[in-house]
């Protein structure tokens, strides 16, 4: 399938609410429309993930980053703009003040982990959504995230909607993305290198 069809039928599935499996900028992901709670809902209960574990969503610029955060720190866009070298290695914000999003994929302190991905077939799912998109690794909560398609179990690919075809053939190592927490004081931590 062309990766032009493949984002197409990806995209009208997220926007009928449904659950996808698609390749990121690091593991495979679980996702759905980050502005719609039943999606999100759904998301939790195929990880079998307590909903209090906040999900991770993926934008593809920093423009749409800003609609999700009430007031980005200037460290974040530092750092953001370190990312952006194609060597670096792919990093989530936990940033304070999410707002436009579905309230069970706000944490309870009212932060959110957003991540711009450069990988061009997630990059673009992105764009074509026009919306954050939810970003969590294709397993049950608890297993091994699936680094490669082939490595996503049996019960995940019946339970989602619609599975991208994009680096299906893949057998390459990937790894989570590194995380930090960004305070609005400027205070920085690190959550997982």
């Amino acid at each position: 399938m062309r990766k032009d069809e493949d984002i197409k039928n990806a995209v009208e599935v997220l926007r009928k609410g449904g659950v996808i499996l698609y390749p990121t900028d690091t593991v495979w992901g679980i996702g759905c429309d980050a502005t719609n709670a039943e999606a999100v809902k759904r998301v939790y209960a195929i990880k079998q993930r307590d909903d209090s574990k906040a999900l991770i969503c993926l934008v593809d610029n920093d423009a749409r980053l800003q609609r999700y955060v009430r007031k980005v720190p200037d460290v974040a866009w530092q750092l953001i703009d370190s990312l952006k070298d194609s060597d670096a290695k792919p990093t989530t914000l936990i940033l304070d003040g999410a707002v436009n999003l579905a309230p069970n994929l706000i944490a309870e302190d009212g932060s959110i982990a957003l991540r711009i991905t450069n990988e061009t077939f997630s990059k673009e799912l992105c764009y074509r959504f026009q919306k954050a998109i939810v970003s969590t690794s294709a397993n049950i909560s608890g297993q091994p995230a699936a680094q490669n398609y082939q490595d996503i179990a049996p019960e995940l690919l019946e339970a989602v909607d619609y599975v991208c075809f994009a680096r299906r053939q893949e057998h390459k190592p990937h790894q989570p993305s590194s995380i930090i927490r960004l305070r609005q004081d400027g205070e920085v931590e690190i959550i997982r290198k």
